[in-house]
């Protein structure tokens, strides 16, 4: 069987009334879980709105190519008997068009259920099956009590409602556990979306459930109620229906992921009862969908990414010295995104990553509209050169304000920019290209058929891929979302950064300290380049030059972040206690990049965190966070590895460049736009950094550089700051 993209569970009601604003329970809800079990639910006041909702998310799936389960808690066949007598033939499938043209379900949840039921009744001898009522609904065709039904010859309960404890008769109307009016209310429903969808929508087990589009099928929350009482106790106050809808879709997604779908699904007996009655998805296979429900407090495996190998940054052996462009595929190569998926749905917000791709729920626009404020008609009815005039309605269509009428061919109507066209209008001419005399609307000759005018999904088709996978969202994603009616996507956790300072040179700015001590530059920079970068910074603070306590804040580290970053501390000296750390843990790998400022890179695993040791000059540190800590904290948080932008400008400056080492000079452009670098090359001189706009990068070779010969700049906004 095709595996399912979304699971998508169904909690119905038969009120008679819209269900109360705020949410509560005897009303629709619906838990929708993504293939990973991350689920939401959505509260419905009416069975009209719920249904219009699925439809239209359920053509949005089909149209991305989506599988979707759909599974409704109300019995979708009847005992034995009733579906010959009332439908013809002992098919359940036909018994819901026949239910479909008895029942008569309003907007606002306004029914006829209980004289339906009544006439049903009267099919068959005797007194009931379908008993309950309101005191005014009921009588001498719908007793209000079970025990006054006798002689009607039909089972009380389906063969799967005998394997399932505490299951109610199909035939009880009212009060508690009315799943008969759920099911009276619901299967016409139910035949509507069928007629809907057509063949991408089978019905299990009355049709295969091998390789539908949609696969609807009947399910029971209360085979997993033990995993709904623990959710009780640990939120306190949340509906019940709300929790059963969100577990209940989650556990038929893990059961997915657990290989264990297809044995709810084989549970069915071969009886020909089956093909009447229906069956319980789950039924008889109640411990695998407890072992699935049951560990609603783990998050899912295929969640959290796999870990990174040890030797992810090792270089072949005998390598000395790297060049830049070699180290930068390698570091690449070494890595994989370490954040996880976030559970549930969030709202769009920028900076965040996707987890999956973003499709369209609606097209924009939505419907065929004008681009101007003119005046509409059928071009077939104005065509060729000449004058032509054409009689204008007594009505108007404007944007949020259609014309829900028809345009006569041969009439014109007065239409306002943005204004969906109205039936009969696919052109619109210029309102300073008319001319209006007794009635009547001129102009001029030819117009082009659909002149002025936008198609609907012009900008965007409902379900299209909008966004991918790993895109970082920005305002105008915000903007793209919004108008496509995205309300809610699947986004990875932020990336948490750990900066951690080391050296007993090291102190806090502004502390008095003898002229031997540095102040801390580099922590406070590279905390602010994490945030700008749309993860979260962690600040470790501060490690003398002691192992135990460098060791116990590693320990702490590697529970609190995902990546950290360290500056200075990664050579081989005496002192430098991270590097001899990470080479006992076997994770450390030392890179000596052939690049200027810069050059010692350590690059290693902290019980699985990946850790960089940055050089301890401020300037080399920032020069090596942009280009091998920004794309790679890109990786690990899911976005891909973004590429630098640069540009070719005049220099206005002139050097002497010796081959072997790629060099990154602290630039900006003049006014006339030419790069000037830095006066010093020091990479001590940190004000060099303020004074900055970018970097001027030399290529590996020798260069002999004058003004106005050709450089690469590249802007700090091309490295995201």
């Amino acid at each position: 069987m095709r595996p399912f993209d979304r699971f998508v569970v169904v909690d119905w009601s038969a009120r008679s009334t819209p269900s109360p604003v705020t949410p509560s329970p005897d009303a629709v809800w619906m838990g929708e879980a993504a293939r990973d079990g991350a689920a939401e639910s959505r509260y419905f006041r009416t069975r009209a709105a719920a249904m219009a909702d699925l439809r239209d998310r359920l053509e949005v799936w089909r149209h991305a190519g989506e599988r979707v389960f759909l599974g409704v808690d109300f019995p979708l066949g009847y005992p034995t008997g009733f579906a010959a007598r009332v439908a013809g033939e002992p098919d359940a499938l036909h018994l819901w068009d026949a239910l479909g043209a008895r029942i008569d379900d309003r907007p606002d949840n306004g029914n006829n259920r209980f004289s339906v039921a009544a006439g049903l009744n009267r099919l068959f001898p005797g007194t009931g099956p379908f008993w309950g009522g309101p005191e005014d609904a009921t009588g001498a065709d719908l007793p209000a009590k079970g025990r006054a039904r006798q002689g009607h010859g039909l089972p009380e309960r389906r063969l799967c409602e005998r394997q399932v404890p505490r299951a109610q008769s199909c035939w009880k109307l009212y009060t508690t556990g009315s799943v008969g009016s759920q099911s009276l209310l619901g299967l016409p429903h139910l035949a509507a979306l069928r007629r809907a969808f057509a063949w991408n929508l089978a019905v299990w087990p009355f049709e295969p459930a091998t390789d539908s589009p949609i696969l609807l099928a009947e399910i029971n929350p209360g085979l997993i109620d033990p995993a709904v009482k623990r959710a009780q106790k640990t939120q306190p106050g949340a509906v019940k229906d709300d929790l059963q809808v969100r577990l209940l879709a989650e556990a038929l997604a893990r059961a997915q992921r657990m290989g264990q779908l297809q044995a709810l699904f084989a549970a069915v007996p071969d009886r020909p009862e089956i093909r009447e009655e229906g069956w319980i998805l789950g039924a008889g296979a109640e411990a695998v969908l407890l072992q699935a429900a049951g560990a609603e407090d783990t998050p899912p495996a295929d969640l959290a990414p796999a870990p990174l190998a040890n030797d992810c940054f090792a270089l072949p052996p005998g390598i000395a010295w790297t060049p830049v462009d070699e180290a930068l595929a390698r570091l690449r190569a070494g890595l994989q995104t370490v954040a996880p998926v976030a559970p549930g749905w969030s709202a769009p917000r920028v900076g965040a990553v996707l987890a999956e791709d973003a499709r369209a729920c609606r097209a924009n626009p939505p419907g065929a509209n004008t681009a101007v404020d003119g005046y509409g008609f059928a071009a077939a009815t104005a065509a060729g050169p000449g004058p032509h005039a054409l009689p204008l309605m007594a009505a108007r269509a404007a944007a949020g304000a259609p014309y829900g009428g028809q345009v006569p061919p041969g009439q014109a109507i007065r239409i306002l920019t943005g204004a969906l066209l109205p039936d009969g209008v696919d052109t619109v001419v210029l309102e300073e290209d008319t001319t209006l005399s007794d009635g009547q609307v001129a102009f001029q000759g030819p117009v082009r058929p659909g002149a002025n005018t936008r198609r609907a999904g012009e900008d965007v088709d409902a379900g299209q891929v909008i966004l991918p996978a790993g895109r970082v969202l920005t305002a105008a994603d915000l903007a793209l979302l919004a108008a496509t009616g995205v309300t809610r996507l699947r986004v990875r956790r932020p990336l948490r950064v750990g900066v951690l300072s080391t050296g007993d040179e090291i102190v806090a700015p502004g502390t008095d300290a003898a002229a031997g001590k540095t102040y801390d530059a580099n922590r406070p920079m590279l905390l602010a380049l994490a945030a700008g970068w749309g993860h979260v910074p962690v600040d470790l603070g501060h490690v003398r030059d002691d192992r135990g306590a460098l060791r116990a804040r590693l320990d702490r580290a590697a529970a609190e972040v995902d990546v950290m970053f360290s500056s200075g501390g990664a050579s081989a000296g005496n002192e430098d206690h991270v590097s001899a750390l990470l080479a006992e843990a076997g994770g450390l790998q030392t890179w000596r990049v052939a690049m200027k400022p810069g050059r010692p890179l350590a690059l290693g695993l902290w019980q699985g965190m990946p850790f960089f040791g940055l050089p301890g000059n401020p300037v080399a540190a920032f020069v090596c966070a942009l280009i091998f800590a920004r794309p790679a904290l890109s990786v690990l948080a899911g976005s891909g590895w973004p590429e630098p932008a640069g540009f070719t400008v005049p220099a206005a400056f002139a050097k002497r460049k010796k081959p072997g080492r790629r060099e990154y000079l602290r630039a900006r452009l003049t006014p006339d736009g030419r790069a000037e670098v830095f006066a010093s090359e020091g990479s001590g001189r940190v004000s060099g950094l303020s004074w900055a706009t970018g970097l001027v990068e030399l290529d590996d070779p020798a260069a002999e550089i004058a003004p106005g010969d050709p450089v690469r700049f590249l802007p700090f906004g091309s490295f995201g700051i």
